[in-house]
């Protein structure tokens, strides 16, 4: 009688000890995949305040290419919650499906890009004449403007 009593003490030690290393393992698992939603909810945060609006007429596109001197203008408008930043690396343009990185931007009515500021973006290419997609990116946010040369 005692070697039943031995043998179920040493069982039940050993599945409370498996018990606690799979208790352990479990808390740590959710700990590292609680930090990683939190990090990935402040990027979908700044994605969700960032909004902007091209407002460039497609109607005018002389406004827009400058064939004299192969520069592209757009006139980005901060629609977003968010202040942006208007520096040339964190605004993304793809002209006709070619990346472009843009040669400068700046704040066309006040210091920073704020909301409902304007930001004039210009990039360097050469476009022939016919239909051109241009794609502005920032933050995530992406938006269209079709025009003609």
């Amino acid at each position: 009688m005692a070697s039943v009593s031995s043998s179920t003490l040493i069982i039940f030690i050993a599945s409370i000890l498996v018990a606690a290393s799979v208790a352990g393992t479990m808390t740590n698992g959710v700990q590292r995949l609680s930090d990683a939603l939190g990090d990935r909810s402040v990027d979908v945060s700044k994605d969700i305040r960032t909004d902007v609006e091209i407002i460039s007429d497609a109607g005018s596109p002389d406004s827009i290419y400058d064939e004299s001197v192969d520069n592209v203008t757009v006139l980005v408008k901060n629609t977003g919650s968010k202040t942006l930043t208007a520096t040339p690396g964190s605004i993304d343009l793809i002209v006709n499906g070619e990346f472009l990185s843009p040669s400068t931007v700046d704040v066309v009515n006040g210091d920073s890009w704020r909301t409902g500021t304007v930001a004039r973006v210009n990039a360097s290419v050469n476009l022939s004449s016919g239909d051109h997609r241009l794609v502005v990116i920032v933050n995530g946010d992406r938006e269209v403007l079709e025009f003609r040369t």
